[in-house]
């Protein structure tokens, strides 16, 4: 793999949600910037399709499969990761989360109990279970990027379920923060309006909200998940990075 740049020479870095859409791009693009990722994700077949993809580029890729809600499988691939590279994390971004069955359906008193628990063990539990296992190996001078969304800061009508967990997502990064920053460590988090990937079941009546009407791209995703990871923002942490198109202006 030719690097685009070498601001990521043989750093660590661990993206959980890593097999699709913006984690996939994420990996891509800071592999091809010399960085040694390890991927997580619940999807095994896509996850090896993914580490394959970045090592017949020439990058240094490894992974292993993970339900973020299960805090003992976050800690054995985190340990994995630093035995496999026999080197301490430089940066984590912890992206796998999902969206409620009822999403645009149920209003908050008609949310089934099952699928709250769902979207909270993942979404914020699994944020949780993430940020326990990397903060113990974390360099000095490291990066972590939570994902939070447009609906970490903003009510959203029909998605209390989703709309609690990534509020609760921001909360959490602003804590890691405060307690990482005498450390070194910078926490932060990015804050998606839609995003064309996987995860996103497009409906027309979305794109004339947004003043740029169009969905994200993974690609923009990743590469400001990129500028919060490296040298260039290394005064910034407990932030919330919006990337939107202007949605939440």
């Amino acid at each position: 793999m030719r690097a685009m740049s070498t601001e990521f020479q043989g750093k660590v870095i661990a993206i959980t949600g890593a097999a699709s859409g913006i984690g996939l791009e994420t990996a891509k693009l800071l592999a091809a910037r010399g960085a040694k990722v390890s991927l997580a994700d619940i999807s095994g077949p896509a996850l090896e399709e993914a580490v394959a993809s970045i090592q017949n580029a020439g990058g240094a890729a490894t992974s292993k499969v993970v339900d973020v809600g299960n805090r003992e499988e976050v800690e054995a691939w985190i340990t994995h990761t630093v035995n496999h590279y026999n080197q301490k994390l430089d940066g984590a971004v912890n992206l796998a989360g999902v969206l409620p069955k009822q999403a645009m359906i149920a209003g908050i008193e008609d949310i089934d109990q099952e699928d709250w628990d769902r979207v909270l063990g993942v979404n914020i539990n699994g944020t949780l279970n993430c940020l326990r296992a990397e903060l113990k190996v974390m360099s000095s001078k490291s990066s972590i990027v939570n994902a939070a969304s447009v609906g970490g800061i903003k009510g959203m009508v029909k998605n209390g379920a989703y709309v609690t967990s990534k509020h609760a997502v921001v909360g959490l990064t602003r804590a890691a923060a405060a307690e990482g920053a005498e450390k070194g460590i910078r926490v932060n988090a990015i804050a998606p309006g839609p995003i064309d990937t996987p995860m996103l079941k497009k409906k027309d009546g979305i794109w004339p909200m947004i003043p740029m009407k169009r969905a994200g791209q993974a690609r923009e995703v990743a590469e400001l998940i990129a500028w919060l990871l490296c040298d260039g923002s290394t005064y910034i942490t407990g932030t919330i990075q919006v990337i939107d198109g202007g949605w939440s202006g």
